[in-house]
């Protein structure tokens, strides 16, 4: 199966999609960064970096599956929905060039990505009417990635759209779930101590609550709601753009390395990465994790 891969980033759709047997052919992304590291590690597929809302669709090769994560800021929680944000405005327009692609290619299957409050959207109804009018029925799955074989809590949101009589729901297992222990590792990294000069009081705080619940080794949100600690005997949580999770081990603690981010977001162990750690979190935080999109493929495959 012949796949191409919209909104691309650092390439979790594409590499999923391989681990499910697909062929990725083309992929595009606005971001040269994202396409740079997208062709490092998809070296055979076509690679286009483009506004996609000036893509022109004859140039894209056939396929069967086209792959879609649009962006996610303008609908997320994390950062903010407020009418009339030109920036979120924009971000949340660029679901509009699936409909473009669409309209174009008539591909038997797409599958969008997005955060779930995609489905809250003011112009959602708008949105899957004009996939319904090109003849595609659309199915909304919410899961855990944690429940699809990834190593952390990530709540996303799959469309799955078909040219077929009645949408196509889902029956997804739910795996065993994999503690972020698989993936620290405890000997590495860069450690301080945790009681240095200028450490933050929040930060201190979020520690001592963590070391009540979980003893000596255990994992701290630098930011969020997450206020205690958070065990290594379950799934991290989300990965996100910037610096999230630090390791905490006895009077010591670091911040994950890009390594264990990439292996939180269930990438291959031989996923190609920037040595500039801020830039690789940045890509990863903004990725699908591979192994659940292979299971949802594989779903697919199964039950179509």
């Amino acid at each position: 199966m012949d796949c191409i891969d919209l909104f691309a980033g650092a390439g979790g759709f594409s590499t999923g999609a391989e681990l499910a047997g697909c062929n990725v052919v083309w992929a595009a992304n606005h971001w040269p960064e994202a396409v740079e590291w997208h062709s490092r590690n998809h070296p055979e597929a076509q690679h286009l970096c483009q506004d996609l809302h000036q893509a022109d669709w004859s140039q894209v090769p056939k396929h069967d599956l086209m792959l879609a994560s649009p962006c996610c800021q303008g609908h997320s929680k994390a950062r903010g929905k407020a009418s009339g944000n030109p920036q979120h405005d924009a971000s949340r327009s660029t679901a509009w060039s699936v409909v473009s692609a669409a309209e174009y290619h008539r591909p038997p299957l797409i599958v969008v990505e997005n955060v779930p409050e995609f489905l809250d959207w003011q112009l959602y109804r708008p949105w899957e009417l004009a996939m319904n009018a090109l003849g595609y029925q659309v199915a909304p799955h919410i899961v855990d990635a944690a429940d699809l074989g990834a190593p952390q809590n990530r709540i996303r949101m799959f469309l799955v759209l078909t040219r077929s009589a009645a949408p196509l729901l889902l029956n997804l297992p739910r795996m065993q779930h994999i503690p972020a222990s698989s993936f620290i590792d405890m000997d590495g990294g860069n450690w301080q101590p945790i009681n240095k000069p200028g450490r933050a009081k929040a930060t201190l705080e979020r520690v001592a609550a963590g070391r009540a619940q979980h003893g000596d080794e255990f994992l701290i949100s630098y930011y969020g709601n997450t206020k205690t600690g958070r065990s290594l005997n379950r799934p991290i949580g989300t990965i996100t753009t910037r610096d999230r999770w630090a390791v905490i081990r006895g009077d010591q603690m670091r911040m994950l390395s890009r390594h264990e981010c990439r292996d939180a977001m269930s990438f291959p162990s031989d996923y190609q990465l920037p040595d500039n750690h801020r830039l690789a979190v940045h890509l990863l935080g903004n990725a699908v994790c591979p192994v659940p999109v292979s299971n949802i493929l594989n779903e697919i495959r199964r039950v179509a």
